[in-house]
């Protein structure tokens, strides 16, 4: 009877640490996703891919606004060659449920001068659900020492 006891505490011991693991590499991937995410769009401006920047920031297509934006960015960060994503500063790093944030990219493409944005991102969710990662806004090009608004 001893036995049984000692082997199903150990059972349960490796299940809640499978768990806890799970839950734990949620929440440390939100940064990652949001880093995905983040590059997604700027290739796109890159490519000049305005159809690609609206169907990446959320609710885009149904704002003339934002679709009139998207088509300025697209246009005016249009360059040939490969793009480097030179740094990603996320709103969040980890996450046990959802927030909205500002996160910071720098990159180039080919021989270009760096390239600055401020990207407005909804991390939706939670650790048990999971993630969907928003973007929300992007800004135009910024100085290449610019700082993004607070990212609470």
């Amino acid at each position: 009877m001893r036995r049984r006891s000692v082997i199903a505490s150990i059972g349960l011991a490796v299940v809640l640490f499978v768990v806890i693991s799970v839950l734990v590499a949620r929440a440390v991937g939100v940064g990652d996703a949001q880093n995905a995410a983040v590059t997604a769009l700027v290739r796109a401006e890159a490519r000049g891919d305005t159809n690609g920047v609206i169907a990446l920031i959320s609710g885009c297509s149904r704002s003339a606004a934002c679709r009139a934006r998207a088509a300025t960015l697209a246009a005016s960060l249009r360059s040939p060659g490969a793009l480097s994503v030179l740094q990603v500063q996320p709103s969040t790093n980890v996450a046990l449920s959802g927030s909205v944030g500002t996160a910071r990219i720098a990159w180039l493409v080919g021989s270009s001068l760096p390239l600055v944005q401020c990207v407005r991102v909804r991390n939706a969710g939670n650790v048990l659900a999971g993630f969907t990662i928003e973007i929300l806004q992007v800004s135009g090009r910024l100085a290449s020492d610019a700082t993004c608004p607070s990212r609470s």
